[in-house]
């Protein structure tokens, strides 16, 4: 379990930061809007960015950490042996999901907006540095849910 407890140290460093980073950005553009009486131009598009990434890494270190939002009615009445089938099924049916969703599907976005080679209006950055987080935390809540599968 070292690397998955590595792994939630990093998500959670790396949200601190991010989180850090959009408020610093929204602080600025409070500022320069009501202070300095000329809005940023990129600091909208920017906070948008920061947003997609905290909320799929997010999810993914919350999934490491089994505090989704769960309905449990079925979980609470079935006795210990059908809990662990119940939870095992799950996560196989959340496993699948992320690989084809998120991993499969947020690859061909990446790579689609890289061979595209579409870029952000404001900050001109390629969109497809924005998407790589999808795949990425595919693989992570995957991870996540096959050591939740394996250690169960």
């Amino acid at each position: 379990m070292g690397l998955k407890r590595t792994l939630e140290n990093i998500l959670a460093h790396l949200l601190v930061l991010l989180m850090s980073l959009m408020v610093l950005n929204v602080l600025w553009q409070v500022f320069s809007r009501y202070v300095l009486g000329t809005p940023s131009a990129f600091t909208d598009e920017l906070a948008r960015f920061l947003m997609i990434w905290l909320g799929l890494l997010g999810a993914a270190y919350v999934s490491g950490k089994n505090g989704h939002v769960a309905i449990d009615v079925l979980a609470k009445r079935a006795n210990a042996k059908n809990q662990k089938v119940l939870k095992r099924t799950v996560s196989g049916f959340i496993i699948l999901f992320c690989l084809a969703a998120m991993v499969i599907g947020g690859g061909w976005l990446v790579y689609t907006t890289y061979e595209l080679k579409q870029h952000s209006p404001a900050l001109g950055l390629p969109l497809a540095y924005v998407y790589v987080v999808i795949p990425l935390s595919g693989l992570i809540v995957t991870y996540n849910k096959a050591v939740d599968i394996i250690t169960d």
